[in-house]
């Protein structure tokens, strides 16, 4: 058989020879190229006249022939057996991705759409997602029989798309290509190396550090979580692609030269595009025949596409077949094949060599056979393939390939041998292989392997065995019960698909969680402000004795959400499963299952990090941090806002004496953030942690004082930003209790975060400013139409000119707060004071307001003393109208000043606009007392000094630990 494996960028002609087969699963065939190309292992060019080198069958791995001895990568067909703690990928959704390579075929990735996981960086083709090895980063590893001076992390590798002028850890040469696939890079520290000098890296440096970030990264030695078949994107809440095995094969890619051996290549397909393949098509027009669709394409595309095919078929050699190969019976259910290219005059071994090449099955054939597809109808018995010489003599339909598949001689094997995994269990060696049979019960497997890890004075019955299975980058897993035969249970699974046998391992592990009970599970969006046995009754109407939770709390009563705790993790995962889907009052509820932290495993010198997005916020700015931060930290210490918002978090953080926080998000993220931690605080061991910023909103205010910018625009590396963070000085940040009291009984329904207390009054805490009058009837017609139609609200930009809008249109029309100062009363620290004309009064906490506005104005030697946000006072300055406002926000004058004071007292007579932090209501006449909080804010302020991100730092950042060589970190991610 000749090896049709091709690449569209220099392979033309094919040597037909032997396979080579290598220590790492790869089938080398020799090739010839007539165009410069680049080795995958040395980089170096590859070409020449004749037998230039070689390429993988299975993975397109290209070498020259001296470096097939020093290769250390496995080929993609095996790598998934070797990965010892599968953990599966979070696959974002499918899009046009420049400049990366994928990793399972190695091809560039622009060509079709691909996916990328949201975790580790790992790219695919959409069509080569089946082969994706389920080797994401591991951010949960806390072992109880360890302690923190026995543990260490090792690197976590990922192949290629390393950042430019990268340079080995080892040999200092550059490691790195923009031509393929090429060099190793550890997805936390940033640590680049040859793959052929990873066996030879200093003992000292094959330790993970986590680079110049260790100070703020949450070590996954000390994160848990319970011992399921939740993946981790439940923690983590990562809104990614539901997993569809029909997109799996949607869009084929074929070389230039027609072949089709190789990974990425003619995937069948139900959807046919301009750039369909044969196979493509049969697949679609078989599909349309079983489901009895009758809407197809309009005549013209059909007949266009019937020509590319005869076109095709043309272009092909005469000696050459080819033939559809279904992977098993679950395979041609769904009609979902591969297309391989064979000679006609091809034996029946070499056709089922190839079938196999085309699934990477790497057992040996004797225990595989093949079907004629098409002869196998109308009630015929199934039977092996039998001609030495099959190809012209298989069952041909009009307009078909003809097709064949690929089985597993089940009832002829009845002796086999199975790989048993030791999990979380100390042992000393990680796997052994256990020979099995029809007759050996799960039971006798887990006596035996218990015998050979040396465990064999514990009881049997504390132990259970784990089917698991990895597909597509994906890991599944079920218990076996004692009485199961594994010998049946792998057969059945070869029956549905030969590869997935392949990739189904057996756990042995304890039947109790080794990381103990209270496994929380965190559950929002009930009705707010009921008491504990009312919400008690709502999840046990869901919820039976068997999966009932074994406590309730802390509840977090005025945003309807708690958390509940069981004492095993089975029953957690059953009641996460069952809630998840429920909905009350109409409304889905927030189910989310927490990692627990344990404090003791975090290092004295560790302060971690914990991070919130607000990826509403900023456009598409928001999603695209929270995708760095994921990568560059571990992603169980980075929370979306959206999923529950900083309460999961917080509770997860809530052991841990000393840590900071990011905020990412605008000044109300801010305040939503320490509003919850004044919620959370009695709770934590840490109840007043430090708070930095990235400014995504529009006004950031907050952000500017403590020198984090007016706005995030999406140029800055946001390694730079965590550098910031690590470096920046803790400041005190004042906060003001706001009272709101009406005359009246028509007291509206409490505002956002407001408190009603006894008397009927609202209470807020304020942070930044308070405005009543003409800035706060701004802000609330901003705010009306922002409700009206949120999606247009996506930029700083549009939400500026929005606000110069509703200013133009209030300086015309009427003005509700005209004479302002004859319908209020003030009152500062005991004294009254007399107001001038104004319109609208701002109550300032920190020295910038609208966007950056300084409405106190420059320094005067005057009366007044220099404000700041620590210094238990409040500035009061008046407005006189929209005219003014606007000479404020555009720096061409200041506010009047009216008087400091740290008590303030104010009396309306009449309905006045207010708003707090940009919260703005109507409020109707009463008093309003602002005074000082007993709440404390420690907020994060950025360092004055620019650091200058040159190659000799970036060089002194690589020897601890972190990314190598690059001029521009930037270009990590």
């Amino acid at each position: 058989m000749a090896s049709d494996s091709g690449r569209g960028d220099g392979v033309v002609r094919t040597i037909k020879t032997t396979t080579i087969h290598d220590n790492h699963g790869h089938s080398f065939t020799k090739k010839t190229f007539t165009r410069p190309i680049n080795c995958h292992h040395c980089t170096e060019y590859l070409w020449g006249f004749i037998n230039t080198g070689f390429l993988c069958e299975v993975c397109n791995f290209l070498v020259h022939e001296k470096c097939l001895k020093t290769i250390a990568n496995p080929c993609v067909g095996v790598a998934a057996t070797l990965v010892k703690n599968p953990v599966a990928h979070c696959w974002t959704e499918e899009k046009s991705i420049k400049g990366k390579f994928c990793n399972v075929c190695r091809k560039k990735m622009q060509e079709v759409p691909g996916s990328r996981c949201e975790v580790c960086d790992y790219f695919i083709h959409e069509h080569c997602q089946e082969f994706a090895v389920p080797n994401c980063v591991e951010g949960a590893t806390y072992d109880p029989w360890k302690a923190l001076p026995d543990v260490t992390t090792s690197h976590n590798y990922r192949e290629g798309n390393l950042p430019p002028n990268s340079k080995c850890a080892k040999c200092r040469k550059a490691c790195w290509s923009p031509d393929c696939l090429t060099g190793m890079r550890c997805c936390w520290c940033g640590l680049t190396v040859h793959s052929s000098c990873m066996a030879t890296v200093p003992e000292e440096m094959q330790v993970c550090r986590f680079g110049c970030l260790e100070p703020i990264f949450l070590p996954p030695t000390a994160v848990s979580i319970p011992r399921t078949q939740i993946s981790q994107v439940n923690f983590i809440g990562v809104k990614t692609k539901e997993s569809n095995i029909h997109n799996l094969y949607s869009l084929p890619h074929r070389s230039d030269d027609g072949k089709n051996l190789a990974i990425s290549d003619d995937w069948s397909s139900t959807v046919v595009g301009e750039g369909g393949t044969p196979g493509a098509a049969e697949a679609s027009r078989e599909m349309e025949e079983q489901m009895g669709i009758k809407n197809r394409r309009d005549e013209k595309d059909f007949n266009k596409l019937k020509d590319k095919e005869k076109q095709k078929e043309k272009e092909r050699e005469s000696d050459e077949e080819a033939i559809k190969v279904y992977d098993g019976y679950n395979s041609l259910r769904k009609r979902l094949f591969r297309t391989i290219t064979v000679s006609k005059n091809a034996s029946k071994d070499e056709l089922l060599r190839a079938s196999m090449t085309a699934f990477v099955v790497t057992q040996e054939s004797q225990n595989f056979y093949l079907l004629d597809v098409y002869a196998v109808c109308d009630g015929d018995r199934e039977e092996e393939i039998q001609d030495p010489y099959p190809v012209q003599r298989l069952v041909r339909k009009e307009g078909r390939r003809p097709a064949i598949l690929l089985g597993l001689r089940d009832n002829e094997n009845d002796y086999g041998v199975i790989k048993v995994w030791a999990r979380k269990l100390r042992v000393a060696t990680p796997s052994l292989t256990i020979p099995v049979s029809s007759s050996i019960t799960t039971e006798q497997v887990i006596g035996e392997a218990l015998a050979r890890f040396r465990l064999e004075v514990e009881p049997v019955e504390k132990f259970q065995l784990v089917k698991v299975t990895l597909e597509s980058g994906r890991v599944t897993e079920s218990v076996l019960n004692n009485g199961d035969i594994p010998w049946e249970v792998l057969k059945r699974r070869g029956f549905e698909s030969v590869r997935l046998m392949e990739l189904t391992r057996f756990y042995l592990q304890l039947k109790e969680d080794p990381h103990g009970p209270n496994v929380a599970l965190f559950v929002g969006n009930l009705p707010p402000n009921l008491n504990e046995k009312q919400y008690e009754t709502i999840l046990l109407d869901y919820l039976d004795d068997e999966n009932k939770f074994s406590s309730i709390g802390p509840i977090y009563y005025e945003y309807g959400s708690m958390v509940i705790t069981f004492d095993s993790s089975n029953v957690a995962v059953i009641a996460y499963e069952i809630l998840k889907n429920r909905l009350f009052d109409d409304k889905k509820l927030l189910v989310i299952m927490l990692p627990t932290v344990e404090p003791s495993m975090v290092p004295l010198r560790v302060l971690p990090l914990l991070i919130f997005v607000n990826v509403k916020s900023g456009g598409c700015q928001g999603l695209e941090l929270i995708s760095s931060f994921r990568k560059l930290l571990n992603p169980y210490q980075v929370f979306d806002l959206s999923n529950g918002g900083p309460l999961p978090g917080l509770h997860v953080f809530r052991k841990i004496e000393k840590y900071k926080i990011l905020v990412c998000g605008g000044d109300g993220t801010v305040g939503w953030v320490l509003q919850c931690l004044d919620n959370v605080g009695q709770d934590s061991q840490c109840s007043n942690p430090p708070c930095a910023i990235v400014p995504l909103g529009t006004g950031n205010d907050l952000a500017r004082v403590l020198r984090w910018g007016p706005g995030y625009g999406g140029d800055e590396d946001p390694l730079s930003l965590l550098r910031d963070v690590i470096d920046a000085e803790e400041i005190r940040l004042d906060r003001w209790t706001v009272v709101f009291r009406p005359i009246s009984e028509d007291t509206p329904d409490a505002i956002g975060s407001a408190q009603m207390n006894e008397d009927n009054a609202q209470i807020f805490v304020m942070n930044n400013y308070f405005g009543l009058g003409l800035d706060a009837d701004l802000c609330l017609d901003f705010h009306n139409a922002r409700e009206e139609k949120p999606e247009k609200f996506n930029s700083r930009l549009h939400n500026k000119g929005v606000y110069v809008k509703v200013s133009l249109r209030k300086m015309l029309g009427r003005r509700m707060c005209k004479d302002l100062h004859k319908e209020i009363k003030l009152e500062v620290d005991g004294k009254h004071i007399e107001l001038p004309p104004i319109e609208g009064i701002i109550i300032l906490n920190i020295m910038s307001w609208g966007s950056g506005a300084n409405a106190w104005g420059p320094e005067k030697d005057e009366k007044f003393t220099k404000p700041n946000h620590w210094d238990g006072m409040l500035e009061v300055v008046g407005v006189q109208g929209v005219v003014h406002l606007g000479q404020i926000q555009s720096g061409l004058r200041a506010a009047i000043r009216i008087v400091q004071g740290s008590h303030i007292k104010i009396h309306m007579n009449c309905d006045v606009p207010v708003q707090v932090d940009g919260e703005p209501w109507i409020q109707p006449a009463g008093d309003i007392v602002v005074l000082k909080s007993a709440l404390k804010a420690t907020m994060l302020k950025k360092s004055k000094m620019k650091r200058r991100n040159t190659e000799r730092e970036s060089a002194s950042c690589v020897s601890h630990g972190s990314f190598n060589g690059s001029k521009d970190s930037k270009d990590l991610y």
